[in-house]
């Protein structure tokens, strides 16, 4: 009977444990007192009588630190609150070193280390950035805690990580100019991926980042060339040849021919509008413009949006017209104004076109036949409103002694030839 009994009263103490456990609260032997303490603190925690909320935070530390993560993500918002208002120095740093003690046992009892250091880097970075002695440990701190991150690395972290790296930098610290470009570089590649997230807030960080980087070390052309040049031409992969490229555009070497290089990689791996135009205006610069050419019309494909397109149908524009392909010059500018009529540019262009026609276009025949082509150039000025050069197409017009003896009317219909055939209103010069 004895043994009946026995088998009765164990599953009812079990249950009697079961009912007073909670899923992810370990409240240790003692879980009247532990739950009691647990209450206490976060009462005083939510009233913001911080330093009342330390004695039973402190028990339950002690006693059972193992008790629930929110201990330590309690304890942590209990000592930045108190660092917040303390004026005086060695309580100061008590509450700051306490802050930085709660993120590192959560990390012992809890682990998820990579989420934690996350939210720790800032707060450290906070009470230390104006402590030299520290510099090294933060560095340290930031360092593992992007390796572990990567591009979840919290926004809010970046700019401190650059300048945790500065300071560091500008104080004597050992670290290299190519351990510096290093962090800007994987720091940037993070912000590049979050651009479109938030564009204003993203640009403003890249801005300030790009200022302390500049501040840090002197980043000349020369510089980043030796550095990765030689690693690039031994093994020129994606990811190098993006790092390359943004260090070229931050230390405007877009001139350099490791830049057109680094690009070109970059565009074959993972084209894109900003690369394809960038490499479409270097070789026209470099005078190969059937290359030019060819990453100008990529560049469109690569763009749904009419501005982009207009501003590439532009630059076909002048490409044609340096090749002295005005047909197709004129036809690639009036594109661009389809796309953007605010680009008043693309008529002045078809203007000089037409101006720079003369010799080629006159018959030597008529005078007001030959200098009506100044009229098509005057309508083209008037459509860009480019009051300059319509003043100065119009004091070509025909001269009113010359329509009199070709037998012409102010006011009539002419149609100008040549590759122009632009119909216009007869006018004489004034």
């Amino acid at each position: 009977m004895e043994h009946v009994k026995k088998a009765l009263i164990i599953p009812f103490v079990l249950l009697c444990m079961s009912l007073q456990a909670q899923p992810g609260w370990n409240w240790g032997e003692q879980i009247d007192l532990a739950k009691e303490k647990n209450a206490l603190y976060v009462d005083m925690l939510k009233a913001g009588r911080y330093l009342e909320a330390i004695p039973p935070h402190n028990w339950l530390l002690e006693n059972t630190p193992d008790l629930n993560e929110s201990l330590y993500q309690n304890g942590a918002k209990i000592y930045e609150s108190l660092a917040e208002t303390e004026k005086d120095e060695v309580k100061l740093a008590e509450y700051q070193a306490k802050a930085m003690d709660m993120y590192d046992l959560r990390i012992k009892y809890f682990g998820n280390e990579a989420y934690v250091l996350n939210r720790k880097v800032f707060p450290a970075y906070k009470y230390y950035k104006g402590d030299k002695s520290r510099y090294k440990e933060l560095l340290d701190m930031f360092n593992k805690a992007f390796e572990l991150n990567g591009t979840d690395f919290y926004t809010a972290n970046l700019a401190a990580y650059m300048d945790v790296v500065r300071r560091y930098k500008l104080t004597g610290g050992e670290i290299s100019d190519e351990e510096v470009i290093t962090v800007y570089s994987n720091i940037t590649d993070v912000l590049d991926a979050r651009m479109s997230e938030n564009p204003g807030q993203t640009e403003k960080i890249a801005a300030t980042i790009e200022q302390m980087f500049t501040g840090t070390i002197d980043l000349t052309c020369e510089r980043v060339e030796n550095i990765f040049g030689p690693k690039f031409e031994q093994s020129p992969d994606v990811k190098l040849a993006k790092k390359i490229f943004q260090l070229m555009l931050t230390g405007k070497c877009t001139d350099r021919p490791l830049a057109f290089d680094a690009a070109k990689v970059v565009n074959e791996n993972e084209p894109s509008f900003g690369i394809a135009k960038f490499l479409g205006i270097r070789a026209a610069q470099d005078g190969d413009l059937a290359t030019a050419l060819s990453f100008y019309n990529q560049a469109i494909e690569l763009t749904d949006e009419n501005i982009k397109k207009a501003e590439i149908h532009m630059n076909i524009a002048r490409l044609e017209a340096t090749k002295g392909n005005k047909v197709a010059a004129r036809s690639s500018a009036k594109m661009s104004y389809a796309l953007d009529p605010s680009n008043k540019e693309a008529y002045s262009l078809i203007g000089h076109l037409y101006m720079g026609s003369f010799d080629e276009c006159k018959r030597g025949e008529q005078k007001t036949m030959d200098y009506a082509l100044f009229i098509a150039a005057h309508k083209m000025f008037s459509i860009a409103g480019d009051s300059e050069n319509m003043a100065k197409a119009k004091a070509l017009f025909p001269s009113i002694e010359d329509i009199f003896s070709d037998g012409y009317k102010e006011g009539q219909t002419l149609q100008v030839g040549c590759w122009i055939n632009e119909t216009v209103t007869l006018e004489r010069r004034p």
